[in-house]
């Protein structure tokens, strides 16, 4: 099972995807344009601090309004590994999958973790942080091929023999 280590930063409830990628942002030609301006309607400075592995926590849920694929595509440009929070809004979490971004469900890691302390993610299993365990649900097999491909289009590419 997939094992990985990050930083966390914590973001609060009802996060929506404005909050992600405000609309103003989303005429610009590439993600890779729109990514410095995510998150920036709550923390401005929070786009240019994220690294590469770092993970977010956030409370119940995380990616509630408009139905936007930029939203989670925004948020795996930063670098984030994996959001994991009390809950997600459904359609944000089906575009998140979609684009290859790993969304976990955990209802306690959110209030007792800080911000700038590392988790340990071990996918379809647990989450540890400062010695606790907080367990995970699994995901089916057909979104972990998803996921683990990068994305929808890359996995159906994959498995019709399209991509090595």
């Amino acid at each position: 099972m997939e094992q990985f280590t990050g930083r966390v930063w914590v973001l609060g409830n009802d996060i929506d995807t404005d909050i992600i990628i405000p609309t103003e942002y989303l005429a610009l030609k590439t993600i890779e344009d729109m990514k410095q301006y995510g998150f920036s309607p709550l923390r401005p400075e929070l786009a240019g601090q994220i690294r590469p592995g770092d993970v977010i926590v956030a409370g119940k849920n995380f990616g509630c309004g408009s139905s936007r694929e930029q939203a989670p595509e925004v948020v795996k440009a930063l670098g984030i590994r994996c959001v994991i929070a009390k809950s997600f809004a459904r359609i944000f979490f089906r575009n998140a999958i979609n684009n290859g971004l790993l969304l976990i469900e955990q209802p306690d890691l959110y209030d007792h973790v800080k911000e700038g302390d590392t988790i340990t993610v071990t996918v379809n299993e647990h989450v540890e942080h400062q010695g606790k365990t907080y367990p995970i649900a699994s995901l089916p097999d057909n979104l972990v091929e998803i996921i683990e491909a990068g994305g929808l289009v890359k996995a159906m590419r994959h498995r019709n023999g399209l991509e090595a």
